[in-house]
């Protein structure tokens, strides 16, 4: 049976992998919401919610008006 999982969770798991593999590196930038729902394919409430996810998870930091940056 295959495990039902939310879009944002992906997009999360999805980012956390880069992290992990150093292709986002520590200090690396996020692009935007738009920019982000574009590269995987969902719409920017759900970046939102998967950002809310990897900052939850400590993996990146939201700073207003500079952006969010892998921590």
């Amino acid at each position: 049976m295959t495990e039902i999982q939310y879009e944002y969770v992906k997009v999360a798991d999805a980012v956390a992998e880069e992290i992990r593999t150093g292709r986002l590196p520590k200090g690396a930038r996020l692009p935007n919401e738009r920019d982000m729902g574009a590269q995987y394919g969902v719409a920017p409430g759900t970046v939102r919610r998967a950002v809310r996810e990897l900052r939850d998870r400590g993996l990146v930091a939201t700073l207003p008006n500079k952006g969010t940056f892998v921590v």
